[in-house]
């Protein structure tokens, strides 16, 4: 999942054209490199930093994480199972 992860976090940064640089305010170059790098693994507060930086909910990067990791083949399928299962979570 890291490498994954990190295609996802990598991708997501470049698509809003962002350096590693842009991120200087919540995380160290070196920290946001070995991310990228499958080296490490963000925590859930510092996921959340992130997909703020780039402007995205921090579930589009757990999501294109799953997708990346080949664990879920496309992303509708991936959003109504999670959809079911946070449905069915609530009822309880």
């Amino acid at each position: 999942m890291r490498v994954a992860f990190a295609k996802a976090l990598k991708n997501a940064r470049k698509s809003r054209e962002l350096t590693q640089e842009d991120f200087s305010d919540v995380s160290s170059r070196t920290y946001l490199s070995s991310l990228e790098r499958g080296q490490k693994s963000p925590t859930l507060d510092k996921l959340q930093t992130l997909a703020q930086t780039i402007g995205i909910h921090c579930l589009s990067l757990i999501a294109l994480t799953y997708l990346y990791s080949e664990k879920e083949k496309d992303l509708e399928t991936l959003l109504l199972r999670i959809k079911n299962e946070v449905e069915s979570i609530k009822k309880h």
